[in-house]
């Protein structure tokens, strides 16, 4: 069984998070959730979904200040990680190795495990700062995921972008899926 990392951070666009736990869900696979202060807050505001409605969504739960959790530790195998959304702070932090929550420790360790990690940033404009940071992780082979959609899928309700954009999270991810509308050309 697949493992995966998600960790939702203080972003706007809780929606995709929500979006893909219940993907990942449907899919049988082992999720393992951490989420930050303001990602609970963002979630809550955003969806109407609280912490505990989250748990509910994931296989596993761990505690953001609980860097005793097994997540926190490359010998702990899993296939891979995203944060959705991953806010500039978190961003920041993964990208200069400030490991301060179980979050970006869990993002340390799989950098230094090599394991796929997929960042899922939310913000716009983006200063030099924040591309900096981007262009850093993605040097060492981060994902770097903005959730732009596209619309050659002509897409009718923000529920299609979602969808959409959790097919492409989870392609991201190396995880068969058949949410996204396949580009079959004209």
């Amino acid at each position: 069984m697949k493992k995966i990392v998600v960790g939702i951070s203080g972003g706007s666009g809780s929606i995709y998070a929500v979006s893909l736990l219940k993907a990942l869900q449907q899919l049988n696979i082992e999720t393992h959730l951490v989420v930050s202060t303001m990602g609970e807050f963002v979630t809550q505001h955003e969806c109407g979904i609280d912490l505990h409605e989250l748990k509910k969504m994931a296989t596993y739960f761990h505690d953001n200040k609980n860097f005793a959790a097994p997540i926190a530790s490359g010998s702990f195998k899993v296939d891979g990680m995203v944060v959705v959304p991953c806010s500039m702070k978190t961003l920041s932090s993964i990208a200069n190795g400030f490991t301060d929550s179980l979050l970006t420790r869990a993002c340390d360790v799989i950098i230094k495990e090599k394991r796929k990690l997929v960042l899922v940033p939310r913000e716009t404009p983006l200063s030099p700062i924040h591309l900096e940071n981007m262009l850093k992780l993605s040097r060492i082979g981060v994902t770097i995921f903005p959730p732009s959609p596209g619309f050659y899928n002509h897409p009718e309700t923000i529920e299609d972008i979602v969808i959409n954009m959790t097919g492409r999270i989870l392609d991201s991810l190396g995880i068969d899926n058949n949410l996204v509308k396949r580009w079959k050309g004209l």
